[in-house]
């Protein structure tokens, strides 16, 4: 795979609107590495107006056309995460390095199934969970190395999703639960993931989820639609260091805190917010305290923020973190490191919210 620019062809572009046209497609543009050499559509009709308002000549209606591409190094997968196995599996089959959107699949068997045909074919490959990359996450753990907090003692987090009860058509296949995309996966997978990434995976745990929302009305029609995912998911447990951790997800509520996370110990706390409980999106600020200090903001050193330079212009937006994770993405693979997450930590992922459905389904506290 060529270190200097790398091919990416996206499956999953809409010329309208979509996850592809507002983060990966500013993303990609912004980073001299990368070239966009195909995208995939639905339809025939789709693909020539991808082609006109992306200005990529290469289009297919089909994706098995574009994996087969020679010049196209990475496949990004941005569909639906019902989507995702066929998709996935396809270009893994022909040998393409693979950025997937998360959830990597509608649930942990359809993840290790995709996680274990990267791993038989040595493939690189990125998870979507680009919360990671972001400057106020990394500047959290170096704050943690250098025991701001003291011994950590607990955490807790809490977060909103969807605001009230009205859902655009476009997401409306997330009201089901059988689609692998909903609070429990993606506001709280996402929100988990940073919170496991800073301070270790659980050991054990107990979860509650509930639905008090089951009609949504949908805006373009006004439409009410059966939701049978949860809206609300509560998770208590421990973490593999001891660290009591508690998390409350929900959706559907008027108002109420957008996203708060804190980090308790001995020494201090840490406090990281933002305006919904979508870290890998929304940008984050930090704030801390020291014994019986009063909060003060904490800013990321400039080293962090401008480790991209070139991504400088998408800061505050949603391309910013997915640009940052193919920044690091090209960088590990001339430098043969690993510093993002891939299919292996989505599967780990995978994991813990498998479990937190067992806990919840069962009333039971599970090991994980």
């Amino acid at each position: 795979m060529p270190e200097s620019t790398l091919g990416v062809g996206i499956i999953g572009v809409s010329p309208a609107r979509g996850w592809a046209a507002i983060a990966h497609i500013p993303a990609l543009r912004a980073l001299g590495n990368y070239e966009i050499r195909g995208l995939s559509t639905h339809s025939p009709e789709s693909a020539r107006a991808a082609s006109e308002v992306f200005g990529v000549s290469a289009v297919f209606s089909d994706h098995e056309q574009l994996v087969a591409q020679p010049d196209i190094d990475v496949v990004a997968v941005t569909v639906r995460a019902p989507l995702h196995r066929e998709l996935v599996s396809a270009a893994l089959a022909a040998g393409k390095a693979v950025y997937c959107e998360w959830p990597l699949g509608r649930d942990l068997d359809e993840a290790r199934t995709m996680a274990a045909l990267a791993a038989e074919r040595e493939l690189r490959t990125v998870i979507g969970l680009q919360a990671r990359q972001a400057p106020a996450i990394e500047f959290v753990q170096e704050l943690m190395g250098d025991g701001y907090v003291g011994e950590v003692l607990s955490t807790t987090m809490v977060g909103l999703s969807v605001l009230g009860d009205v859902l655009v058509q476009p997401n409306a296949y997330m009201l089901d639960k059988t689609s692998g995309a909903n609070v429990v996966t993606i506001a709280c997978g996402h929100s988990l993931d940073i919170l496991n990434y800073v301070l270790g995976e659980f050991a054990e745990l107990s979860a509650v989820s509930a639905l008090h929302r089951p009609l949504i009305t949908i805006e373009e029609t006004g439409e009410e639609i059966v939701k049978t995912a949860p809206d609300q998911i509560a998770v208590i447990g421990t973490l593999t260091s001891g660290v009591t951790a508690s998390i409350h997800i929900r959706e559907a509520v008027a108002g109420g805190t957008g996203f708060l996370w804190e980090i308790n110990g001995t020494d201090g706390t840490l406090r990281i917010t933002a305006v919904a409980a979508q870290p890998q999106i929304y940008p984050l600020t930090v704030t801390g305290a020291r014994g019986q200090n009063e909060p003060v903001a904490l800013a990321p050193p400039a080293a962090m923020t401008q480790k991209w330079p070139a991504l400088t212009g998408l800061e505050g937006a949603p391309a910013y973190n997915v640009g940052r994770a193919y920044a690091a993405f090209a960088a590990d693979i001339g430098n043969g490191t690993h510093t993002v997450p891939d299919f292996a930590d989505a599967v780990r992922r995978h994991e813990v919210i498998a479990t937190i459905q067992t806990s919840a389904a069962s009333g039971e506290r599970v090991k994980v």
